[in-house]
């Protein structure tokens, strides 16, 4: 299987009570079909996937197969810091009909790039060589890469590794995994802000994205890249600029202070990772995606500031990226990003 193009990294819809939302993940589900996404990605690390049980994960995947299968592509988060857990999710995702599986490098205890190699990426390649395999480089998230040397050994021995997704921002670790890996292999972005320039780099050629942006505008996200891959700058980096704000809140840091007791105030830098941004704005416009699992909670009162910020740039200068969702879920999305008790309620 050649991953290429646009792939929405699904957010995983949870009720009030924290249980997993199986309606409104199918009407997601639904809405990216509706849009002309290429695939969806199910419980990566986006769709929270440290915090899903091993069975939550599994009925997830399973159900986003059900959902997708002969329409668009299927590729299951089952990677782990454990290798004998990431073999066990990957032959049920792969038995279940996943086209690949989507593979993190192992977090906390941080193995090396050859161990990574050996230890991890071919274990499973051998055990599952009915799917298609990709490595996911995240050391952010991770403390840890495997490398493009490692890759390259990994793609020659392995028929079901043939691409990689690349979130390290390290662009000359990029160049060099293209120069070993050959233009069979596919470098998929990880980074929705970088991604256009990504494939428009002549020495990366980036295949496409897995995306978070994506979960809200993917109409727009798989446009942007479809100019890219075209070589069409000019439109590409166009809409590229309009998703700018959406791209900017993947991820937010913002001062908070704290009321020390007989200390008083000290000023911390609170930064909220994906998706907890996304799900926030998900729910102010309309789509289910209910709370994030603990650890991950609310944002502070500075940080749906930023958000309100970027959408309402958006929605002022750029309504067509949003009104997708108006008509799908039958929502007034502009109304609601003008709705204070909405926003208050996120806190």
């Amino acid at each position: 299987m050649i991953i290429k193009n646009t792939w929405t990294a699904q957010v995983t819809p949870f009720d009030p009570d924290g249980g997993i939302d199986w309606e409104g993940l199918r009407k997601n589900i639904s809405f990216q079909m509706s849009q002309g996404i290429t695939g969806i990605v199910a419980v990566g690390t986006t769709g929270e996937s440290p915090s899903l049980s091993w069975d939550e994960h599994n009925r997830v995947i399973a159900e986003t197969i059900s959902l997708c299968k002969g329409k668009v592509g299927v590729i299951a988060g089952t990677g782990s810091n454990c290798t004998g857990e990431a073999i066990e999710s990957s032959r049920y995702a792969a038995g279940d009909g996943a086209d690949g599986l989507l593979l993190v490098d192992c977090y906390y205890n941080g193995p090396s790039s050859s161990e990574l190699r050996d230890e991890y990426y071919g274990r499973i390649a051998e055990a599952v060589p009915e799917a298609e395999c990709i490595p996911y480089i995240v050391p952010g998230r991770t403390g840890t890469s495997v490398q493009p040397a490692d890759l390259a050994l990994l793609c020659r021995k392995y028929k079901n590794i043939n691409a990689v997704k690349e979130a390290s921002g390290n662009k000359e670790n990029m160049k060099l995994t293209r120069r070993l890996c050959g233009d069979g292999f596919s470098i998929i972005s990880g980074d929705d802000g970088l991604t256009c320039e990504l494939i428009l780099d002549k020495d990366i050629r980036c295949n496409g994205v897995i995306s978070v942006v994506s979960n809200i505008a993917p109409g727009a996200l798989s446009k942007m890249v479809s100019y890219a891959l075209e070589g069409d700058r000019e439109k590409a980096e166009a809409l590229d600029k309009t998703l700018r704000p959406l791209h900017d809140i993947v991820g937010v840091a913002v001062e908070n202070k704290r009321d020390i007791p007989g200390y008083g105030i000290v000023t911390v830098k609170d930064k909220y990772r994906n998706p907890l941004p996304t799900k926030v704005l998900m729910n102010v416009l309309g789509m289910p995606s209910g709370p994030a699992r603990p650890p991950l909670g609310r944002m502070s009162a500075e940080g749906l500031r930023v958000v309100r910020a970027a959408v309402s740039s958006v929605k002022e200068n750029h309504p067509e990226i949003l009104a997708p969702v108006c008509d799908f879920y039958g929502v007034d999305a502009f109304a609601r990003i003008e709705d204070d008790d909405i926003w208050n309620s996120m806190l």
